[in-house]
């Protein structure tokens, strides 16, 4: 998984003979982590498929039983347990992963190589445009290598892995399969199917859809409010309020149990065919996205604040294309393509149904990769990357100029293998043009267009100690050219109440970075961690500037801005951190295996001569215990998210909290069967958590207790 770096979303559409060998393992089980399925578990976002063992830096791999046991509406909670990653939590409807303390700009989010090609790096309120009901598998890839995937991808890469363009021809003629899921925190009630069908030997047609309706979340048996944002709110109560409609302070602070404004409804629908030979195969998509969730209420805590309930409506049209053919052998093995392009729209709605204010991005990314074959211990993958997003905000929250981003990138990656050696070295070009499409009479934006050159490479080694343990150690440097929304802001935004400034003077950010890697696995055993220090220079950051800004870069309109104001600014920083986890099999009771596990993780961010890096996730662990069997497996687990007191004068303290959580799975028909069952209770004892990173941590607890139960099936 960690390809060094070099380009952008390199082939993580690996070859259909590497696909067919990673296939996830039957969903009613987890295999034994002394067996054969956990020492050899493919990468496959990677130009060239290997085993997780010989990558150079920190990944996860979550298929089969685990992503169904962690499988949660939003990408960013389903992933929420795995090392190294945390969530923004912008409620239960729009929550983003985030990587080693990088979240937005920093991430990129994909879905089968390719952009998820929504505004979910826009703003924490925005929803990233993937369902999880239907991922068959989910990567993620952390460190500096994860620039394979676009230089804005120094924090890491999460591809989520679907069957909507077929890549096998089903042995039978057909498959289908399926999930239903149910939630009683929310009462979430969720369903997907995909199903193939072979029109002679080489063609399959794919269908696929998935559906979800839930309430309003039920939260832990205490307040909604934090301790500090409770007693703001009792200390406005009997004060005089200058409106028509005045806020009941008292209600406010003795709000519990129910998130207001949270249910939602999602649908997608899709369609695929390929064509599929022994030498490559052709295959074409589209799909449809289909969204209504609320989002949970920013309490007013002093007088002259607004609160809001608004709802989001959402869609995405899109269309994609994967191509592969194999050249015979020679320097080349093979030649890759890959596509996609979307329309996208959001409608933010008032509580009268009126659009307040609306997204319109279109986007188009590519790549077309060369692969080499292997040449004595030598192989690698050279190519072209091209991305073109045009984006636009129209309404009351048109806090950017209508805007687009061009970027083109060329790379290559290379690596070599000679006994207990493992060598990498890649090198990216890339050139981005940002363009304010600003009307000459609007004078609030910048207007014109922006050009950067960026360089970015990497060169690391591992060496196998024994068979089972392997170090490596890798080094980095990126450029990372500055974002539309960094650079053309200016306006309020209240996603994250916040008016925000943007700079078009900015410059390339900049970082160097080191990481060393353990990677031990064995008989009944496996241990992974990973080490890491990043140096940035023009490190861009939000940090919160005086009241007098805002009112010196009023809206056109006059009216009084009461946001509070916040300004990108470029700053030198300092990010270092570890995640490791592990597992052990302690014991054999008749046809059973009992496992014990343990994962954690630590992040500390600093801005240089100003102080922490807004909303970082504290230190984190977790245990488990488990017990597998051929037809039946049970877990319990503890995790403990230490308080975060490293904050900024803007934010507030974050206290801890320990989640226990338990589950119990059946496969009914035999471990070779495609159907299982799943029952889970989490967050046992009912506690109220906040994660510190949440813009919304304050009025929006994760959820209570939360009793799931769900069936996967497959023909």
């Amino acid at each position: 998984m960690k390809m060094i770096l070099g380009a952008s979303m390199l082939a993580i559409l690996a070859a259909t003979p590497a696909l067919a060998q990673t296939a996830p393992a039957d969903p009613g089980s987890s295999p034994d982590p002394g067996s054969a399925t956990a020492q050899r578990e493919i990468i496959v976002t990677a130009p060239v498929s290997r085993s997780e063992t010989d990558v150079l830096q920190g990944t996860s791999v979550l298929t089969g039983a685990e992503l169904t046991r962690q499988l949660r509406p939003t990408i960013g909670e389903t992933l929420a347990r795995q090392p190294g990653v945390s969530a923004t939590s912008f409620g239960p409807n729009a929550s983003r992963p985030i990587l080693r303390g990088f979240q937005g700009e920093r991430i990129r989010v994909l879905t089968d190589g390719i952009g998820s090609i929504d505004v979910s790096n826009t703003s924490v309120d925005h929803a990233v445009i993937i369902d999880p009901l239907l991922a068959e598998r989910i990567e993620v890839l952390r460190g500096p290598s994860a620039l394979l995937f676009g230089s804005s991808a120094v924090g890491g890469v999460v591809n989520v892995i679907d069957t909507r363009i077929p890549r096998t021809v089903p042995e039978n003629g057909y498959r289908v399969n399926g999930i239903a899921n149910y939630g009683s925190a929310a009462n979430e009630r969720s369903g997907g199917m995909a199903g193939d069908v072979a029109v002679g030997p080489h063609l399959v047609l794919h269908a696929d859809g998935s559906y979800l309706k839930s309430d309003d979340l039920r939260t832990g048996k205490d307040y909604l409010l934090s301790a500090p944002a409770r007693a703001a709110a009792l200390s406005q109560v009997g004060l005089p309020q200058d409106t028509d409609e005045p806020i009941d302070f008292a209600a406010n602070a003795a709000l519990r149990n129910k998130l207001p404004n949270s249910a939602s409804e999602t649908w997608t629908a899709g369609v695929g065919a390929a064509i599929i030979t022994d030498t490559g195969n052709l295959g074409v998509s589209y799909s449809h996205y289909d969204s209504l969730y609320g989002v949970p209420v920013r309490y007013a805590t002093a007088v002259g604040q607004e609160q809001e309930a608004p709802r989001l409506d959402v869609v995405q049209n899109r269309v994609d294309v994967r191509g592969e053919v194999q050249t015979g052998g020679g320097f080349l093995d093979r030649i890759r393509f890959r596509a996609g392009e979307a329309s996208y729209r959001h409608f933010e709605l008032e509580e009268d149904n009126s659009v307040g204010t609306a997204f319109y991005n279109k986007g188009l990314e590519g790549r077309l990769e060369l692969v080499q074959a292997d040449r004595g211990g030598w192989q690698g993958a050279s190519g072209v990357q091209f991305f073109n997003r045009i984006f636009n905000v129209v309404g009351d929250e048109a806090f950017l100029p209508k805007n687009e981003t061009n970027q083109t990138g060329i790379f290559t990656l290379q690596q070599y293998a000679s006994g207990p050696i493992r060598l990498e070295g890649g090198v990216r070009y890339e050139h981005t043009d940002l363009s304010a499409r600003t009307p000459d009479n609007d004078l609030r934006f910048f207007r014109g267009t922006r050009e950067f050159d960026a360089v970015s490479g990497s060169v690391g080694g591992s060496y196998g100690l024994t068979d089972r343990i392997r170090l490596g150690l890798n080094a980095s440097h990126t450029e990372r050219a500055p974002s539309g929304e960094e650079l053309f802001a200016n306006g309020g935004h209240a996603g994250t109440q916040a008016y925000e400034f943007g700079s078009p003077d900015f410059k390339l950010e900049k970082s160097w970075g080191l990481e060393g890697t353990l990677h031990a696995h064995g008989d009944g055993f496996s241990f992974d961690a990973s080490a890491y220090y990043n140096w940035f220079s023009n490190y861009i950051s939000e940090n919160q500037v005086g009241q007098s800004v805002c009112d010196a870069a009023a809206a056109p309109s006059g009216r009084t801005v009461e946001l509070p104001c916040f300004q990108y600014q470029q700053a030198d920083a300092r990010y270092y951190g570890f995640e490791a986890n592990a597992s052990l099999r302690v014991m054999r009771v008749g046809s059973y295996v009992i496992n014990v596990d343990a994962l954690g993780d630590y992040v500390h961010a600093n801005i240089v001569d100003q102080g922490p890096v807004p909303r970082i996730p504290p230190m984190r662990v977790l245990g488990g215990i488990e017990a597998q069997g051929d037809r039946a497996n049970a877990r319990l687990e503890v995790e403990h998210v230490f308080d975060q007191n490293r904050i900024t004068t803007f934010e507030t303290r974050t206290d801890d909290y320990t989640m226990v959580n338990a589950s119990i799975g059946f496969s009914p028909f035999g471990k070779d069967s495609k159907t299982s069952i799943l029952l889970s209770a989490n967050n046992l004892f009912d506690v109220v958590a906040r994660r510190h990173a949440s813009f919304l941590k304050d009025f929006s607890p994760l959820a209570g207790r939360d009793f799931r139960a769900t069936l996967r099936f497959g023909l």
